[in-house]
């Protein structure tokens, strides 16, 4: 069984779902217009850009709601409740916006449309029982028996299970084990922390603190009802064989075990203190760590159990921050981010309107490169590293995050500041000249760029128990490769031979079908949408066989009704690829993919421009129910509230005045 759009479950596949209605189908302009199609794309573009400009901010910045799924609020709600600081408003609050998530099946799932999820819905529904939802309630009892029948809370992942030990509801010896001692790796030996990706250490480093101090606080109620036998909740999982990876991590977790009995108490007592030294040299500023939620929520859980004074200034401070992450809503629930994204939202909305046609001094245009570079990063980070010596310079993701700047964003951000006509040029060009810098500086040895770190692939840290869940460490990947590619083209480096090996790189990726995958995005759509554009700004021609395979591609896999989509699954299901519901974004990036490969007048791009004009709302937006971002591949997704409006007004624009490779004059 699978899920339908709409969240029911059936027998549906991705090619059914790829003939689903969008949601706003219907709502906007005529799919014709006498004047021809390019008066059609202007009518359409023109809303879009006046929708876009509302929403930019006082202070320059763009940022939409960053949607992923209701683990978000249940943890939040299950910290509150360890610290002893939970109210009843906030959780009603919390409550309210996770029974609205819920399925009619009885349970939850991470992405729009997606199936059930088992952990996800062991910890909504742990979050409604703290806000006095009963067991019996037919809602809960339709979730407590789903949870039951698929192995219940024993089958669940690890850090669905560390939630529970904080309370009892699990026994840590149950866990794997995580020493704080992991610090004390040298960075060349395997394991060390800085195998792990920015995202990982951030978490990992608190968890060792957790694992170490196996905190149990007074639950509140039983949850027996989760259990398929709650006289003997134990592991769920048998040992693999010793002659498999999976089975001598498993048995490196015994002897951490057996290590945690034996092991020197005055290295440990050592360990946990410089454990706390390196959380708090990482909080920002604004007070969270790295911009993102989950290693925040452990962070303070830890500094907790080292004594640390909920009033002391560090924790009131990350505290503080995470109610920052709360987004309250018109029918008084609350959802809680995982991120915020303002400065990427900023960037891509520059380079939207820019594309579009607007002048390259319009006030906009101006205050928005004003705010990016005033969030460039001038220090160094824990990229450092890796790279001691490189000068700092890009951008990171958030509005408070100098810990941990990403080559993507700092391309983009590039990208979307060279379409600028700003009052202080030799400021922009040194902003951008050491973006430039850095990036080369963060390039793999292989010729691409990852996100974050620089050759950050060993094979050690997705084997470990303890690591059952998304990524952990940070390879690199075909988008952000392209979006490199792309600014460099844009600099006037296309023929730098580090510029040619990444693009040597790209091409040897391209899937057998003439896709590239997706990391950062849904999926094969987004990987596609971001190579064709940087290999036509790098001077590829569109007779080049890989962009021709890319096009055939595409075409293949079009919609009947004109747009694109792609389903979270195509990362487990190969039949998913290129396949879903038709989406605003997914149309853009398959339309900015084609019109980069020279098919401005092929049938596929009318359609898709028809199906934007058709779908686009009243007030000059689209609907986007559906998670077309990617946080960890299946495991985290990600609705972009704004992806809606930047990629099409990006797509459109280039219909309408060029392909956007070289900055227009106005």
């Amino acid at each position: 069984m699978t899920a339908t759009t709409d969240g029911s479950t059936g027998s549906v596949g991705p090619r059914a779902l790829s003939t689903t209605k969008h949601p706003g189908e219907g709502q906007g302009p005529d799919a014709a217009d006498p004047d021809g199609p390019e008066a059609l794309a202007a009518r359409v573009t023109a809303r879009a850009v006046e929708h876009l400009l509302a929403r930019q901010d006082e202070a320059g910045w763009w940022k939409g709601d960053l949607e992923t799924n209701v683990t978000m609020d249940a943890e939040d709600l299950l910290l509150r409740e360890f610290l002893g600081i939970r109210d009843e408003a906030t959780t009603e609050a919390a409550a309210r916006f996770v029974r609205a998530q819920q399925r009619e099946d009885g349970t939850w799932a991470t992405f729009h449309g997606g199936p059930g999820d088992l952990s996800t819905t062991i910890e909504a529904y742990v979050a409604l029982r703290l806000a006095g939802d009963a067991p019996g309630e037919p809602h809960m009892e339709r979730a407590s028996r789903w949870v039951r029948e698929r192995g219940g809370v024993a089958a669940s992942r690890v850090f669905t299970r560390i939630w529970l030990a904080l309370f009892g509801w699990w026994r840590w010896e149950d866990l794997p084990e995580l020493p704080p001692e992991l610090i004390y790796l040298p960075k060349w030996f395997p394991l060390n922390i800085y195998d792990f990706g920015c995202w990982a250490r951030q978490t990992i480093v608190p968890l060792t603190v957790v694992s170490a101090k196996r905190p149990v606080r007074a639950a509140p109620f039983a949850l027996d009802e989760l259990h398929r036998d709650p006289a003997r909740p134990g592991p769920a999982r048998p040992m693999a064989p010793v002659t498999s990876w999976d089975g001598v991590f498993q048995r490196l977790d015994r002897a951490l075990h057996a290590y945690r009995k034996v092991g020197s108490r005055r290295l440990r007592r050592a360990a946990l203190r410089d454990a706390s030294r390196w959380i708090i040299e990482r909080q920002e500023n604004d007070g969270c760590w790295g911009g993102i939620q989950p290693p925040a929520v452990y962070s303070l859980i830890a500094l907790r159990l080292l004594g640390y004074d909920l009033d002391h200034p560090v924790m009131r401070a990350g505290l503080e921050s995470l109610d920052r992450f709360a987004v309250w809503k018109d029918d008084g629930s609350r959802m809680i981010e995982a991120c915020q994204s303002p400065v990427w939202d900023t960037c891509l909305a520059t380079i939207a309107l820019a594309d579009a046609g607007l002048p390259r001094d319009h006030p906009a245009l101006v205050k928005a490169a004003d705010w990016m570079l005033g969030e460039e990063i001038v220090r160094a980070g824990d990229w450092a590293v890796r790279r001691p010596q490189l000068p700092p310079g890009g951008w990171a993701f958030e509005f408070h995050n100098d810990n941990y700047p990403d080559i993507d964003d700092t391309a983009e951000v590039a990208l979307a500041l060279r379409r600028v006509r700003h009052h202080d040029p030799a400021r922009l060009d040194g902003a951008v000249e050491r973006a430039v810098r850095w990036t080369f500086g963060m390039q793999s040895r292989d010729g691409s760029w990852a996100a974050f770190d620089v050759d950050n692939t060993s094979p050690f840290p997705n084997r470990l128990p303890f690591c059952d869940f998304g990524e952990v460490i940070d390879p690199p990947s075909a988008d952000v490769t392209a979006h490199v590619v792309e600014m460099l083209a844009a600099e006037g480096r296309q023929h730098d031979p580090r510029c040619r090996k990444a693009i040597a790189w790209l091409l040897a990726e391209q899937e057998a079908d003439g896709s590239w995958f997706g990391r950062w995005g849904t999926n094969y759509l987004y990987g596609t949408g971001s190579v064709v554009p940087a290999l036509a700004a790098a001077g590829l021609p569109a007779s080049h066989p890989a962009i021709r395979r890319a096009v055939s591609w595409l075409e293949s896999v079009q919609n009947e009704d004109g747009g694109w989509g792609e389903d979270q699954r195509s990362y487990r299901e190969a039949d998913w690829a290129g396949r879903g519901a038709s989406t605003a974004s997914q149309t853009a990036w398959a339309l900015l993919a084609l019109l980069a490969a020279g098919e401005r007048e092929s049938p596929a791009v009318g359609r898709a421009v028809g199906w934007l004009a058709r779908t686009q709302c009243e007030d000059g937006s689209w609907d986007e129910p559906h998670f077309t971002g990617t946080g960890f591949p299946w495991d985290f997704s990600i609705n972009y509230h704004l992806y809606r409006m930047v990629f099409p007004v990006t797509a459109l624009g280039r219909y309408l005045h060029g392909d956007g490779l070289v900055p227009r004059e106005s």
